[in-house]
């Protein structure tokens, strides 16, 4: 079938396209009855206006975008993502808008992918994931003027509007637990270093271990998959200073580090206590369950929907802290077996 076009709704309606435009997109210049009798033609037909008439007209999009700078195989199996996607879908289409996703492959083409959306009105605003210290997304959006808010914080966003879970408290509760239970020798298993969340939980983890006396605590990264996260906790546990508890930065990586633990004979929590970091359904599935930090991350993504949508509306929006992640105990964790 040929795509219906402004010119066919204007034939059947018996006006011009001009005419068309003004009611197709709320503007003056035609009466009442003829908007609707044009808006009711253009459904019976399905026509409806492209991006660049709607560039050209000044009309919203009903659409939000989130680009993400993460391989698509990440996205797939992290369960963070996928529940902080829901949480946003859920907000947005109980508003009617949409959610644009798109995978990038750096800051530079993720920065020329928002030029691209607000030139064509193909968004309304962004969301923005995995700040950066420095981030040279946040001058651009604010060049842009596009709406935006920043998941993550509070530091380093701007003049944006940000939506922001206290990391630090967080990782020092996990610490603070494990040194009860009798731990002294706690490593943490990091996600990608140059993201700003990391870098909170890396300077928290250090205070805390610091502040109790923890001179065996260290951090090594990984990437989030559970491929670098086994080979990282391969490498502590070969160590001649193993640690007795590993705190991990996403569920992930803790999974498989329960996987590597067993491989080399070690029980856990016997042998080893792990901490995972976001609680997804999966830290339940695995013996022994993993203690982990958890929030509602649906939740979460929910609320920076809304903060972006009050931004959209002209609203005064400012940072909001969201729940703090908390620690859930469960099989993986004990106090450490006497050597």
């Amino acid at each position: 079938m040929k795509r219906p076009t402004i010119a066919d709704v204007a034939r059947r309606a018996g006006v011009s396209k001009g005419a068309v435009s003004y009611a197709l997109n709320g503007q003056p210049g035609v009466s009442e009855a003829t908007r609707q009798r044009i808006l009711a033609i253009a459904t019976e037909i399905g026509f409806s206006p492209s991006s660049a008439a709607r560039a050209l007209s000044g009309a919203t999009a009903n659409a939000v975008g989130l680009a993400l700078c993460r391989p698509a195989r990440i996205l797939g199996i992290e369960p963070f993502f996928m529940e902080l996607i829901s949480g946003v879908e859920a907000e947005l289409s109980a508003r009617s808008y949409a959610l644009t996703l798109q995978v990038v492959a750096d800051q530079e083409a993720e920065i020329a992918v928002y030029r691209r959306w607000w030139a064509e009105r193909r968004v309304d605003g962004v969301l923005v994931c995995d700040l950066r210290t420095d981030d040279i997304r946040v001058p651009a959006l604010e060049e842009l003027q596009l709406p935006a808010v920043v998941i993550g914080g509070p530091r380093h966003t701007g003049t944006l509007a940000h939506v922001w879970s206290d990391d630090a408290a967080a990782l020092a509760e996990a610490v603070e637990y494990l040194v009860a239970l009798g731990h002294r020798k706690i490593a943490r298993i990091g996600g990608l270093p140059s993201l700003l969340h990391t870098e909170i939980r890396t300077d928290a983890f250090a205070e805390v271990c610091g502040r109790l006396g923890l001179t065996d605590a260290a951090t090594v990264w990984s990437d989030y998959t559970g491929e670098e996260g086994a080979r990282a906790t391969r490498r502590l546990l070969s160590s001649a200073r193993r640690p007795t508890a590993v705190i991990y930065d996403n569920d992930v990586m803790a999974i498989a580090g329960l996987a590597v633990a067993q491989e080399m004979g070690l029980g856990v929590p016997t042998d080893l206590s792990i901490v995972a970091w976001d609680d997804s359904p999966l830290c339940q599935l695995v013996h022994p369950p993993l203690t982990a930090l958890g929030r509602d991350i649906p939740a979460y993504g929910a609320h920076a929907a809304r903060q972006l949508l009050a931004v959209i509306a002209g609203e005064p929006v400012r940072g909001l802290q969201d729940e703090t992640a908390h620690l859930t105990p469960r099989g993986s964790t004990a106090p450490p077996r006497a050597r």
